[in-house]
């Protein structure tokens, strides 16, 4: 064999694909930055995920239900969670190719009882949602998101900051004049949670002369809500900035919410693009993800075996047959080696930008703690799965050993006897609020969904 042959050597898409496969790339991003705009929170994604799947003639599904051959269906759980599935023609018992990805974000939540007023400022009172770094959150555009539910059985929706002529939200940071302590500190202590307050109003109320009572005049007029309906809502908030191209050659995208949205929109898209497929197909978008996936809507939820049950008993098939014999790509993002950083990452194993789709065959931190592994078995399968494709992918862990760590929802899908990988793509600065992922590893990511999906 050649040299070529025998060295393994990580090549970006550039080198590796046709002008034509970097084209579609650059199109279908076009799609990913209208979602990424449209579904900056979890009930949003939602809501644009179905608008999209019914337009490919995926209906309502309840359970209990009747499941048959051929159908096209999605389960709407609680607004925040969603399955799309279709049933193919093989028999049930060889199991379902599975992909997940969760569309919570880390973001700015507002309390229960959110509204005070200060020094002639109004402010919304927050706990902040999953991993942040607090300090990059004040001093930048924020729009508010969320819903209102309402003792009379109302459930208003909630979005400002988002059209150029609604107001904005912000957080105060100190003035470097009089921060020459607050510089001192480290950076997870420069700013502290419960300083992470909303700025949303300064006038007083005529009548009055109290700033919090004409902000709730205000929401009074525009949703006819009072102070205690705050009490059952749902609001945060996040980056107004909308997704943009960056760099000259408009190869990358800036957006909010990339982690994990750019991994949702590839596991959706894939799915209504390979319709076609013999086998039976689920796309899970999860919640809670960012804070532990508890919950109703998070993936450690039984509601995942319920499903495949249901589909065990109208198919015919045995659940722990289809367990065994599924397959599941876990998608979630890896961090893209960075050169401004070197020192917290191994190159020859970290992904690379613009090198593909990464397969992260464990996550977890210091000696593998708390990950699913998949077997050499089901990523040989993999390969060859991809290879008829040629899709383009990449190796990758994130960081160092002993550096750091993270983890996804794949041991909560493995747990189950499903074979499962970490599918993704490379993000540049995960959790800010402005992130930055490679055009064409979105697309090899797609890709390889739809590679998965067929084969």
């Amino acid at each position: 064999m050649s040299k070529s042959e025998l060295i393994y050597e990580k090549k970006t898409v550039y080198e590796l694909a046709s002008a034509e496969t970097v084209k579609a790339a650059f199109d279908y991003a076009q799609g990913y930055k209208k979602y990424l705009d449209t579904s900056k929170t979890e009930r949003e994604a939602v809501k644009e995920s179905i608008a999209m799947a019914e337009k490919f003639g995926f209906c309502e599904y309840k359970l209990g239900d009747e499941i048959k051959v051929g159908d096209r269906l999605y389960y709407n759980n609680r607004g925040r969670n969603l399955f799309l599935f279709t049933v193919g023609s093989e028999s049930i018992n060889e199991g379902i190719r599975l992909t997940v990805a969760h569309i919570d974000a880390p973001r700015i939540d507002l309390k229960q009882c959110p509204l005070y007023d200060d020094g002639g400022m109004a402010f919304f009172k927050t706990h902040y949602y999953g991993g942040i770094r607090k300090y990059q959150w004040v001093a930048t555009p924020l729009a508010l998101h969320g819903v209102i539910a309402t003792a009379d059985g109302r459930l208003i929706d909630v979005c400002i900051g988002e059209d150029e002529n609604d107001p904005l939200f912000y957080i105060n940071d100190l003035l470097p004049h009089l921060g020459q302590e607050q510089s001192k500190l480290p950076l997870s202590e420069g700013i502290k949670g419960e300083q992470l307050n909303i700025l949303v109003g300064s006038m007083p109320d005529s009548e009055e002369n109290s700033i919090k009572l004409n902000v709730l005049k205000l929401l009074n007029e525009k949703y006819g809500i009072k102070e205690d309906d705050l009490l059952s809502a749902e609001l945060c908030a996040v980056p107004a900035a909308k997704a943009r191209d960056i760099g000259f050659d408009r190869s990358l995208i800036g957006s909010y919410g990339h982690d994990d949205r750019v991994c949702a929109y590839p596991i959706l898209t894939a799915l209504l693009d390979s319709l076609d497929s013999k086998h039976t197909s689920m796309c899970i978008l999860a919640d809670k993800e960012e804070t532990g996936s508890d919950g109703p809507g998070g993936m450690q939820s039984e509601l995942i075996l319920d499903i495949i049950n249901e589909l065990a008993r109208c198919l015919g098939g045995n659940p722990a047959v289809i367990r065994a014999n599924s397959k599941c790509l876990s998608a979630d993002v890896s961090a893209a080696f960075d050169p401004n950083f070197s020192e917290v990452f191994e190159k020859r194993n970290t992904p690379l930008l613009s090198c593909g789709a990464v397969f992260t065959k464990f996550t977890g931190s210091r000696g593998k703690s708390g990950t699913n592994d998949a077997s050499a078995e089901y990523i040989g399968w993999l390969r060859s799965v991809l290879a008829k494709d040629n899709v383009i992918w990449q190796s990758g862990e994130l960081g160092k050993v002993d550096c750091g760590g993270g983890g996804t929802v794949a041991k909560y899908i493995s747990k189950h006897n499903i074979d499962t990988i970490d599918l993704g793509v490379p993000v540049i600065s995960m959790h800010a609020p402005y992130e930055v992922v490679s055009k064409v590893d979105v697309y090899e990511t797609y890709r390889a969904c739809v590679a998965f999906y067929r084969y």
